[in-house]
C-alpha cells in the first residue's frame, strides 16, 4: 500500500470509529438512562442506584491491566470485535431473560458487570490503537473526534432515554443497544488496525504475569509516563469534590430543581463538545505537557469558585446562570488537560507497551473515584462546602506546581525549551 492509499484509508478510520464509537456509546447511554430509572421506581432505593454505579466501575478498575496485556499480545481487531460482540450476546440474554421471566434487578446488576468487563476490553483496546489508525500528523484530530463522539452520546442518550422511557418498555432500550452495537461491530469490521503499526509480526507472545510485570517495568523506567500516572491518581482522587459536591450543592444546598440541573449538566457535555471541535481545528499542541499544566491550574481555580452562590444573596435565575458556566468552563479545562496528555501519550509509548499502559493508568484513575466519593461524602456531611471547595483547590494547584516542574516539562519537551531558551539569548535590536 502506498503512502497516498494509507491516506485514504487513515480518514477512512477517522470518520469511521468516530461513527462507531459515536452509535455504541449513544446505545449504551441510552441503555444506562432506562437501567438507572427503572432501577429507581421498582425499588425506590438509592443504595440500589449506587450498587449499579459499582458494578460499572468496579470491574472495569479490575480487568484493564488485563485488557491491556490482551491489546499488546493479540490482534486488536480481534480482540474489539470479540468485545463488541459479548456486549451483544450479553444484552441479548438479558433480553431473552426479560422476555421468559421478566425484568429483575439482579438481572441488570449481572449484566452490568458483563457488559462493563467486554468495554474495558473494546475501550483499552481501541485507545492503545489510535496511532495504529490514521497517520502521526492526524493524531490529535482523531482523539478530538473519539471524545467529540463521546460528547454527543452523553448528551443525546440522556435525551433520547428521557423521551423512551414515556412510551417503551425496557425491552425496547435493550433493542436499540443491541441495534446500536451491531452497526459498531460492522463499521470496526471494516478497518485495518495495523496500517500505522511499526511492530514486527514476530514478536513473541508474552505470559500474562511477564507481560503485566513488564508494563509496570516500562512505566518506573519512564519518569514522564511515570509522574503523569501519579498526576492522573491523584486529581481523579481530589475531583471527587465536584463530582459529589456538584451534586449536594445545587441540589441540597440552593434547592435548584432537577431539571434545571440536568440543564447544568448538560452545559458540561456541551463544553467538551465545543473542546473537542476546537483541538480536532487547531494544529497539535506543540508542549502538550505544558498545556495541560496550565489547564490543570485553571480548572483548580474555578473549582474554588464553584462555593460564590453559597455566599453571596444571588437569585435562582443567577444560581442556575452561574452554575451552567461554571460547568461549561469545567469540561473546556478538563479536555485541556486530557487531550494533550492523552496524545502526547500516543505518539510517546511504545506501541508494545500501550496496552498496558492505558490499562494501568485507567486501574489507577477509575479505582481513586469510588475511594474520593467515599471521602468527600464523610467531608461534606461533617464540613462546610465553603472550606472544602477551597482547600481541595490549592491541594490541586500545589500537586500541579510540584509533579509538573519545570523540570519534568523539559525532560517531556526538551525541543520546546531549548528553542525558548535560544530565543531568549539572542539579543534584541535596539534600532
Amino acid at each position: 500500500m502506498n503512502e497516498a492509499e494509507k491516506l485514504k484509508k487513515a480518514t477512512y478510520h477517522l470518520w469511521t470509529f468516530t461513527a462507531s464509537k459515536m452509535i455504541a456509546m449513544l446505545g449504551a447511554n441510552v441503555m444506562a438512562f432506562g437501567f438507572s430509572l427503572y432501577i429507581l421506581a421498582m425499588t425506590g432505593s438509592a443504595m440500589s442506584f449506587a450498587t449499579n454505579i459499582i458494578c460499572s466501575v468496579l470491574p472495569r478498575a479490575l480487568v484493564a491491566p488485563l485488557a491491556g496485556y490482551v491489546a499488546d499480545n493479540f490482534s486488536k481487531k480481534r480482540t474489539i470485535l470479540l468485545a463488541q460482540a459479548g456486549t451483544i450476546l450479553t444484552v441479548g440474554g438479558l433480553l431473552i431473560y426479560t422476555e421468559t421471566v421478566g425484568m429483575s434487578v439482579y438481572a441488570i446488576y449481572i449484566a452490568t458487570v458483563f457488559n462493563t468487563i467486554c468495554s474495558a476490553f473494546s475501550g483499552v483496546t481501541f485507545s492503545s490503537a489510535i496511532a495504529t489508525l490514521v497517520n502521526p500528523e492526524r493524531l490529535q484530530r482523531a482523539m478530538s473526534f473519539n471524545q467529540l463522539s463521546m460528547s454527543v452520546a452523553a448528551i443525546g442518550g440522556p435525551v433520547i432515554g428521557g423521551m423512551m422511557y414515556g412510551f417503551f418498555n425496557m425491552d425496547v432500550f435493550l433493542m436499540v443497544n443491541i441495534g446500536a452495537y451491531i452497526i459498531a461491530f460492522c463499521l470496526e469490521a471494516t478497518m485495518d488496525f495495523k496500517l500505522y503499526s511499526t511492530r514486527g509480526e514476530d514478536v513473541k507472545k508474552e505470559k500474562v504475569w511477564e507481560g503485566l510485570k513488564g508494563g509496570f517495568y516500562y512505566i518506573k523506567q519512564r519518569k514522564v509516563i511515570k509522574t503523569i500516572m501519579w498526576v492522573a491518581l491523584w486529581i481523579n482522587l481530589f475531583f471527587s469534590a465536584i463530582a459529589v459536591g456538584g451534586t449536594f450543592i445545587i441540589i441540597e444546598l440552593l434547592k435548584v430543581e432537577s431539571t434545571h440541573f440536568g440543564f447544568i449538566q448538560a452545559s458540561g457535555a456541551a463544553g467538551m463538545l465545543i473542546a473537542s471541535l476546537y483541538f480536532a481545528t487547531r494544529p497539535e499542541v506543540k508542549a502538550p505537557l505544558r498545556f495541560s499544566k496550565i489547564s490543570l491550574l485553571l480548572l483548580a481555580g474555578s473549582l474554588a469558585l464553584a462555593v460564590i452562590p453559597l455566599v453571596t444573596n444571588f437569585s435562582y435565575i443567577a444560581i442556575v446562570s452561574f452554575y451552567l458556566i461554571i460547568y461549561f468552563i469545567f469540561a473546556i479545562f478538563e479536555m485541556g488537560i486530557n487531550m494533550p496528555i492523552g496524545v502526547y501519550m500516543q505518539k510517546t509509548i511504545s506501541e508494545e507497551f500501550r496496552g498496558r499502559v492505558f490499562g494501568l493508568m485507567e486501574t489507577m484513575a477509575m479505582s481513586m473515584m469510588p475511594i474520593g466519593m467515599v471521602v468527600y461524602g464523610v467531608l461534606y456531611d461533617a464540613i462546610p462546602a465553603t472550606i472544602i471547595l477551597p482547600v481541595t483547590s490549592v491541594i490541586i494547584i500545589i500537586i500541579s506546581l510540584v509533579m509538573l516542574r519545570t523540570s519534568i516539562l523539559k525532560e517531556a519537551h526538551p525541543e520546546y525549551y531549548e528553542k525558548e531558551d535560544i530565543t531568549k539569548s539572542v539579543p534584541h535590536s535596539t534600532t
